[in-house]
C-alpha cells in the first residue's frame, strides 16, 4: 500500500463508521453476546427447573430467595451440581412447578451466578446442539442459517445474533446454504424484525437471481418520508445482483436525488462503501469513486465524502475542493478541517512512475495548503492537530 493510502486510511478512519463491520456483519445492529459466548464463559452451566419462591420480608431484612433443581448439566468444571441439586438464589423469581431455566455461573470462592435464563425444551435443544466456538465459523453459521426466524422468538433473535458478529468474510462463502425462498419472503412480510431487514438482503443479494434483483429494487424504490432500518444492507445487495446497471438506479434515486430523505441517501453511500471494502471486484474502483463524488454536492455529506474519497485515492477533486473552501455553504469547520487533511495526503501523492514521481495533482494540493495556511491559519492548525505523518 502506498504511503498516501496508508496515511488516508489513519487519518480519517474516525469518519468511516463502516470500518466497524471489518469484524462484523456490515449491516447488522450492534453485536451482542450470543447463548454460545455465554456458555463458552461461564464454568457452570445446567439447566434447572423452578420449585418454589419466598417472597421478600423487609421488616425482617430478607431480599426473597428462590429454589432451583438442576434437572441436566451443560458444564461444570468442578462438578460441583449433579443432576437433582437444589440451588437457591438470594432473590423472588416468579415461576411455576416445571418452569425451565439455565443458569450460568462463574466460579471464585463461591459461584457467582448470572440471572436465570427462561427457556424452553426448544430452545434448550438449540442451545444444547449448537456447534462449540472451537468449529470453523463457516459451519458454525450454517447451523444457525436453520433457525433465522425460527418461531421460538429466543432461538431466532440468537441465531440473528450469530451473523451480527460474524465478519462478512465468513457470511459470504456459505452463501449457498441460505434460504433463497424465506429471504424473499422475510423481507416483505411486515412482521420481519426491521433490524434483521439488512441482513437478509445482503444475503439475498449473495445467493439471489435476476428474479430477487428486481425484488430488491422494488423495496429500494419505495417511496418513503421515513428512516427505513435495513435499507443500506437491501442496496449492497441490489448491487451484488446488478454490478455497475444498479449502480446507475442507486445514482438515479439516492444520491442525485434532492427529494430523497437524508437517510436513504446516506444509506447509499453506505452501499458504496460495502462495495469498496467487501466486493472491489464487482464494480470497478472508477466507477464507485465517480459515483462517491456525487455526493460532493451535499453540503450536509461532504466531509464524509471527502474522507471516503480520500482514503479511495481519489485526487480527481483537488481543484474542486479548494474552490468548495470559500463558499459559504461548505464553511463547516468539519468540512474545511477535512479539505486541510485531503491535501495534506493528496501532496503525498506518488505518481504511476519513476519517471512521473509526483502527479500534477500533488503539486496543486502543496499549493493550496499554503494559501490556505496564509488566509485561515486557524483551520489548518486544528486539520493538522492529531496528524502525523511520518
Amino acid at each position: 500500500m502506498r504511503v498516501a493510502s496508508v496515511v488516508a486510511a489513519v487519518l480519517f478512519a474516525v469518519a468511516a463508521p463502516a470500518s466497524a463491520a471489518l469484524v462484523c456483519c456490515p449491516f447488522c445492529e450492534a453485536p451482542s453476546l450470543t447463548l454460545a459466548e455465554q456458555l463458552g464463559q461461564s464454568d457452570v452451566s445446567v439447566l434447572v427447573q423452578w420449585v418454589e419462591a419466598q417472597s421478600p420480608d423487609k421488616d425482617k431484612g430478607f431480599a426473597g430467595s428462590t429454589t432451583y433443581e438442576v434437572v441436566e448439566v451443560v458444564r461444570d468444571v468442578a462438578q460441583a451440581y449433579p443432576a437433582g441439586t437444589k440451588v437457591v438464589l438470594d432473590r423472588e423469581r416468579a415461576g411455576q412447578p416445571g418452569d425451565l431455566f439455565i443458569l450460568l455461573g462463574t466460579k471464585g470462592a463461591n459461584v457467582e451466578w448470572a440471572s436465570p435464563l427462561s427457556v424452553s425444551e426448544t430452545s434448550y435443544q438449540y442451545i444444547k446442539q449448537a456447534p462449540s466456538k472451537e468449529t470453523p465459523v463457516a459451519e458454525r453459521l450454517k447451523y444457525y442459517t436453520r433457525f433465522l426466524e425460527y418461531q421460538d422468538p429466543m432461538v431466532s433473535a440468537d441465531a440473528y445474533s450469530e451473523f451480527a458478529n460474524a465478519p462478512y468474510k465468513d457470511i459470504a462463502p456459505i452463501k449457498d446454504d441460505f434460504p433463497r425462498d424465506d429471504l424473499r419472503r422475510w423481507l416483505t412480510d411486515a412482521n420481519t424484525p426491521k433490524t434483521r431487514l439488512g441482513l437478509y438482503g445482503l444475503m439475498l443479494g449473495l445467493c439471489g437471481t435476476p428474479e430477487d434483483a428486481q425484488l430488491l429494487r422494488g423495496l429500494i424504490e419505495e417511496p418513503t418520508q421515513e428512516y427505513r432500518l435495513g435499507i443500506d444492507g437491501i442496496m449492497a445487495g441490489y448491487l451484488l445482483l446488478t454490478g455497475e446497471e444498479g449502480l446507475a438506479l442507486i445514482e438515479e434515486t439516492k444520491l442525485r436525488n434532492s427529494d430523497a430523505v437524508f437517510s436513504e441517501t446516506y444509506a447509499g453511500m453506505s452501499s458504496l462503501r460495502f462495495l469498496w471494502t467487501y466486493a472491489p471486484e464487482r464494480i470497478p474502483a472508477e466507477r464507485l469513486r465517480q459515483s462517491m463524488r456525487i455526493l460532493l454536492d451535499r453540503p450536509d455529506l461532504a466531509d464524509l465524502v471527502i474522507t471516503d474519497l480520500a482514503r479511495w485515492e481519489d485526487w480527481s477533486i483537488v481543484d474542486r475542493l479548494f474552490q468548495m473552501y470559500g463558499q459559504e455553504e461548505y464553511g463547516i469547520p468539519s468540512i474545511k478541517r477535512n479539505i486541510v487533511r485531503y491535501f495534506l495526503v493528496a501532496e503525498r501523492a506518488k505518481g504511476p512512475s519513476e519517471s512521473d514521481p509526483q502527479p500534477q495533482s500533488a503539486v496543486r494540493a502543496h499549493e493550496y495548503l499554503a494559501k490556505i495556511k496564509e488566509t485561515d491559519p486557524k483551520t489548518y492548525e486544528a486539520a493538522k492537530r492529531f496528524f502525523i505523518l511520518n
